[in-house]
């Protein structure tokens, strides 16, 4: 595969189109096998509660990961992403214990174009209108 999107037909500013990614309790715990994370405070109420937190919270890796599926749906392949980060946290996500679950916001906008036609973007990942993770870059080579 190779990125959809021409490094010629994007500015600084382009925004990607966003996605809202809905995170439920069952999403919650295959993610805990997956990554072998079986922290409490992502699948026990009681537990989550007990410590301080208002519920069960989702994974910072699981937010980090639906951010960057963004970003690779745009570009259209996944093997466009050159390089990722993030910053830090600076909210959980609460995941309620119902069919509904929490929805997470994930938007993006063209920083920087750089050479080789690489693009930086700019991640935002917003839970209940805030955001949960700060300075999130990613790099992708584009066509």
């Amino acid at each position: 595969m190779a990125a959809k999107v021409a490094h010629d037909d994007i500015e600084v500013g382009t925004e990607i189109p966003a996605q809202d990614i809905t995170v439920r309790r069952v999403d919650l715990l295959r993610y805990c096998g997956a990554c072998s994370d079986f922290t409490a405070t992502h699948w026990n109420e009681r537990i989550a509660k007990a410590v301080g937190l208002p519920d069960v919270i989702a994974h910072g890796t699981y937010t980090i990961a639906a951010a960057v599926r963004v970003v690779t749906d745009w570009a259209g392949d996944p093997s466009a992403l050159v390089e990722y980060s993030v910053r830090r946290f600076t909210r959980p996500v609460v995941v309620p214990d119902d069919d509904v679950g929490a929805t997470v916001r994930i938007t993006g906008v063209v920083e920087r174009k750089l050479d080789d036609r690489r693009a930086v973007i700019r991640l935002r990942a917003r839970f209940e209108g805030l955001e949960v993770m700060s300075g999130a870059r990613a790099v992708v080579r584009l066509a």
